[in-house]
């Protein structure tokens, strides 16, 4: 035997009061999906260079930490993303290292990771492309402690 409520007139009892709506979504009415990747927001400093290197790095498959590539930056270029060596052995050929981790536009270019500026001066371009460069060569940034 089948039961059945017919609703509304002559249907033979009350009608069901309609469900209540679900509950917003976690962090507001507004929050976009869970699927959905969240824009992060980092500082225009070294440490946010770092962390947005990171973050493409990880995406990519890249290995590297922060102390490795933050140890490396001082070694290099003492965090100035402006940095060029001018006088050793490359610059002499007309390539001169450049950026945070002193890399040259041939290096730069072939190790330069999609998504990230074309501009080797710009510091999250060039860690990511040195990062780049060091996995291939050394295994990880981490791995080098001295000039690669």
């Amino acid at each position: 035997m089948t039961w059945a409520r017919r609703r509304g007139p002559g249907g033979g009892g009350a009608a069901r009061p309609p469900r209540p709506p679900p509950p917003p979504p976690p962090g507001g009415p507004h929050a976009a999906p869970a699927a959905e990747k969240q824009a992060v927001a980092y500082t225009n400093d070294l440490d946010g260079w770092i962390k947005e290197s990171l973050a493409i790095m990880a995406e990519q498959g890249i290995p590297g930490t922060y102390e490795g590539i933050h140890r490396n930056i001082m070694r290099e270029s003492s965090g100035n993303p402006a940095a060029i060596n001018n006088w050793d052995s490359n610059a002499v050929k007309g390539t001169p290292s450049k950026g945070l981790l002193q890399v040259i536009d041939p290096t730069f270019q072939a190790y330069h990771v999609p998504g990230t500026s074309t501009d080797s001066y710009d510091p999250v371009a060039n860690i990511t492309a040195a990062c780049n460069y060091a996995a291939d060569r050394y295994g990880s940034i981490d791995n080098v402690f001295g000039a690669y």
